[in-house]
């Protein structure tokens, strides 16, 4: 399972919105990819189209869909927001992650 922080959930409430999302039905498609500093990377977007190899949740009123790939690189993880002087963007922590780099944005198993 994929947890989201209160910040994080009205974030993603918010850019849904401006993207022309509706968030009461519309995922949050979370993913894992080759590339980074670190080895693997974190992908993020909007969607609304489920495939039958997603695994779907839900946390804190947001809908999230991880394909099964990526899923086993994700257990566990919470979605955060920051919006700090080094920046402001998701941050997602990843207990499975034994090395990450300084941005956040990739990590290493």
């Amino acid at each position: 399972m994929i947890k989201v922080s209160e910040t994080a959930k009205k974030k993603v409430i918010e850019l849904m919105t401006e993207d022309g999302f509706d968030a009461t039905t519309a995922f949050v498609r979370v993913g894992v990819k080759s590339g980074g500093c670190s080895g693997l990377s974190y992908d993020l977007k909007f969607d609304v189209e489920q495939h039958e190899e997603d695994k779907v949740f839900e946390d804190n009123g947001v809908k999230i869909i991880v394909d099964k790939k990526s899923f086993l690189y994700l257990i566990g993880t919470t979605l955060e927001y920051s919006g700090g002087l080094n920046g402001s963007g998701f941050v997602f922590n990843n207990p499975n992650a034994s090395r990450t780099c300084g941005c956040g944005e990739s990590f290493s198993l």
